[in-house]
């Protein structure tokens, strides 16, 4: 595996998500659909290059063909998972979170814990206070309307701000929010 070298051209999305669900989970199942779903469709796909979601997606994007990316992180003592074509190393977590959001044209968060809080809310930060120019940011699955639900009626969180998330169900769903929505994003 190279270290990774961007022709400026592809087209990233990176995809958040936990690193404990299993093989046959259905979160597993559908990251790695959407990996899948996205390679297809021209997408570089970037993960954080674990396991879990990480892998899933990363595994559906390479069956298909596609590149995948892995931003690790050299603290970390376990390998990355064995789909990436790519790897970025970095020596801290916020130069991890950088890499993997400005890298890219939109971004795909799975049911996680506080780490996947973390990358969902430094994105939608930055898309609320314009530091990111507009971008899908799209949550799949029937964990996050209740969470950020809960984020507006107990924090400040209004509904300006949730109009930059998109709401998937399915990996189909999500994957055509990305698909179009991301066009003509300039980085």
């Amino acid at each position: 595996m190279e270290s990774y070298v961007s022709d400026n051209s592809e087209k990233i999305v990176t995809i958040f998500g936990g690193a404990k669900c299993k093989e046959d989970s259905p979160e597993y199942q559908s990251a790695n659909e959407m990996g899948r779903r996205l390679a297809e469709a021209g997408f570089t796909i970037c993960t954080g290059g674990y396991l879990g979601i990480m892998e899933a997606a990363s595994r559906g994007a390479r069956e298909a063909g596609g590149r995948v990316l892995g931003i690790v992180m050299n603290q970390f003592k376990h390998e990355p998972n064995r789909f990436l074509t790519d790897k970025v190393a970095t020596d801290h977590f916020y130069d991890r979170l950088q890499n993997l959001i400005t890298r890219s044209v939109g971004f795909v968060a799975f049911k996680g814990g506080m780490g996947t809080v973390t990358e969902i809310s430094l994105v939608w930060n930055k898309l609320t206070t314009g530091i990111l120019g507009k971008r899908p940011l799209v949550l799949v699955g029937d964990c996050w309307k209740p969470v950020v639900d809960a984020w507006q009626q107990h924090l400040v969180v209004s509904d300006a701000d949730t109009s930059f998330l998109d709401f998937a169900d399915t990996a189909a769903d999500a994957s055509e929010i990305i698909i179009n929505k991301s066009n003509g994003v300039v980085l």
